[in-house]
């Protein structure tokens, strides 16, 4: 996945675990207990029913890889409204 400087998605709590691994730029996560910048060369692991946000706030944005297990789906996403 590709995504631009300053890109905000909407929180969710999801029913699948999320593994996403940047491979360039930095990608914020925000979880209910804090908030981690991810960089390139670094991994996070989001457990399903934890609410998280993803974001790119810096100049340059970030190229990560999300697993999701089981698969994403619109149905158990649950975004915030």
């Amino acid at each position: 996945m590709k995504s631009p400087p300053g890109w905000l998605e909407p929180g969710q709590t999801p029913e699948f675990d999320e593994y996403t691994v940047v491979l360039a730029g930095t990608l914020r996560v925000e979880g209910r207990n804090g908030v981690i910048d991810v960089q390139a060369g670094q991994a996070v692991i989001a457990k399903a029913g934890e609410w998280v946000r993803y974001s790119t706030l810096s100049d340059v944005g970030a190229e990560y890889i999300a697993t999701c297990v089981p698969a994403f789906s619109p149905a158990i996403v649950h975004r915030d409204e």
